[in-house]
């Protein structure tokens, strides 16, 4: 934004009251002074809420209204996510034959920040009847919802941000966080690992990253040359192939690779090299992997090794393609 330009607005909006920078920094103090209340508060009823989430044997169904649904469906989508099977319920569709989808091994995570809102207290008599364990979530531990619940957690809040105390916004922040704080310590006792997750985002960058093969990315068709080629064809089938690169094969199997690399070390070296035997400055032993392994350990092979490329080998040991840093990079922007 041009400073003039910004100068302006900024100096329209004072004229009203009081800086909105300053009123947003404000806000953000208290939403975090917020949170590290309830950091510091954290206890014996969180261990019990994620053991109770460890044992389910069902599923986790999130209700809430209002506000707390919304955060409430993203509660329920990062433990989907994240391995542990979860979906919003909205509490007046469930009033209203919805309830059928609950099994008595389901645990309901149930958040009102009063502990009083009629829709998820309505839900409370069939609940208790079903036999399901209930985790409450609510800033009043003498609610009705916190003396119905299995376990309660308390959202240690003094009052909104809104200056009216009305607008669901410390509340909602503070549901949020206890809800990522529950699904992190479920990730880290199941030691769910970053291939677990990328089993249940297929769809995404991580996804594809992780769950990808190898065979699914490598170069097929190969430039190729023999153990006694002279460098000065070794130099045309380089450049032929245009990755910078041939393998050395004998009788079809792999005994070397030549890459650009190689090539001007050994024109440094050797003047006379042209004419010489590709095999004379070849790299005898070049890294390799299987057809079948994941991308992701390919990159930390390349990583590790500070290579670019790297040879692909089928079930029986030959050449099966190359697969080169550059189109590791382009896979993972696609």
């Amino acid at each position: 934004m041009e400073t003039g330009f910004r100068d302006e607005i900024a100096g329209a909006l004072k004229i009203g009251g009081e800086h909105p920078s300053a009123i947003a920094r404000s806000v953000l103090c208290q939403q975090a002074g917020a949170v590290a209340a309830m950091a510091q508060a954290v206890g014996p009823e969180l261990d019990a809420a994620v053991a109770l989430l460890l044992e389910c044997r069902g599923n986790v169904i999130v209700c809430g209204m209002g506000k707390s649904g919304l955060v409430g469906r993203k509660m329920a989508a990062t433990f989907s996510s994240t391995g542990t099977p979860s979906y919003f319920l909205h509490p007046a569709e469930a009033l209203h034959g919805d309830l059928g989808v609950v099994r008595p091994q389901d645990i309901l995570v149930l958040i009102s920040n009063s502990g009083e809102t009629e829709e998820i207290l309505r839900l409370l008599p069939s609940l208790q009847e079903f036999g399901n364990r209930i985790i409450g979530i609510g800033s009043a531990r003498s609610s009705t919802l916190a003396r119905h619940s299995t376990v309660f957690l308390h959202l240690p809040m003094e009052r909104e941000a809104c200056p009216n105390n009305l607008a669901p916004t410390t509340s909602t922040l503070l549901t949020m966080a206890l809800g990522d704080a529950l699904a992190v310590s479920l990730i880290t006792l199941r030691g769910f690992q970053p291939l677990d997750f990328a089993r249940f985002h297929p769809g995404g960058s991580l996804g594809r990253k992780l769950l990808a093969r190898v065979r699914d990315a490598m170069h097929r068709r190969v430039p190729a040359v023999a153990p006694a080629t002279p460098l000065c064809e070794a130099i045309d089938a380089m450049t032929t192939g245009r990755l910078g690169l041939t393998v050395v094969l004998e009788d079809g199997r792999l005994r070397g690779l030549f890459t650009d690399g190689d090539l001007r070390r050994a024109i440094e070296r050797d003047r006379q090299a042209l004419e010489r035997p590709v095999a004379d400055f070849m790299s005898p032993h070049p890294v390799t992997i299987r057809a079948d392994a994941r991308l992701a350990e390919a990159e930390q092979v390349m990583h590790a090794r500070g290579i670019r490329a790297l040879v692909v080998l089928d079930a029986q040991g030959q050449v099966a393609g190359i697969l080169d840093v550059f189109d590791r990079q382009d896979d993972l922007q696609q």
